[in-house]
């Protein structure tokens, strides 16, 4: 596996390795090959066994994390999208949840203009947002089942549409044949409302995991992705 050194105690012989699959590993000097000055922003690759990292090969040299880019003005990005988007595993921050989350709407957006192969690609925008939304809860300290809230609720609430309009037109059927405006609207009144509360908890939900903080320190999902 790929990686970058985060940080290395000279004195101890210990340091830590930020993963490519967004995990950190812990590792020592003895680990390391060939015998070289160990600093922090090393590109390395490592063989991972139980949190920690054996097997380090020393690569290429790249900026560390929060240190400044080459270019002056410019923010290292350290996003992976493929980590972002495919994996359940490890934490993900509230800044690269949203850069997930806009290119899932982006391509999302762009699918709904293509007809057929749209249909498939929508299908398959499922995948990542799940992953990124349990990343997200992961984050946060949460079990990344939660993310089954705005599922479930719009599979329950789309069932109580149906329900409602069917109980509608069998109680109301001539009168909707005759366009009662009472009637109608005890039709269409429900459906509006039942979208509507399906609609305040999918974006509260979506409020609440995009500007929670994340939780500071390990926890039993992985180490804090902004290093905190």
């Amino acid at each position: 596996m790929r990686g970058q050194i985060l940080s290395f105690d000279d004195a101890s012989g210990a340091g830590l390795i930020s993963g490519d699959d967004g995990i950190r590993y812990t590792f020592g000097r003895e680990a390391v090959s060939p015998p070289a000055a160990i600093t922090a922003g090393l590109r390395v690759d490592f063989v991972p066994v139980a949190g920690e990292a054996t097997n380090v090969m020393l690569l290429a040299a790249a900026p560390a994390p929060g240190a400044p880019s080459a270019t002056p003005g410019v923010p290292v990005d350290t996003y992976d999208f493929k980590t972002a988007l495919f994996s359940f595993q490890g934490r993900l921050r509230r800044q690269h949840f949203w850069i997930s989350w806009l290119i899932c709407l982006g391509v999302g957006v762009v699918a709904g203009w293509i007809p057929l192969l749209g249909i498939f690609i929508s299908l398959a925008l499922i995948w990542p947002n799940i992953a990124i939304t349990v990343k997200r809860l992961h984050d946060m300290g949460h079990s990344g089942w939660l993310c089954l809230i705005p599922i479930a609720s719009g599979i329950v609430g789309f069932i109580a549409i149906f329900a409602t309009v069917g109980a509608s037109i069998f109680t109301n059927y001539e009168a909707l044949e005759n366009e009662d405006p009472a009637a109608i609207w005890a039709l269409i009144g429900p459906m509006f409302g039942i979208i509507g509360i399906i609609c305040l908890v999918q974006i509260g939900f979506l409020i609440w995991i995009g500007v929670t903080d994340s939780q500071r320190g390990d926890n039993r999902f992985g180490p804090n992705p902004k290093g905190e």
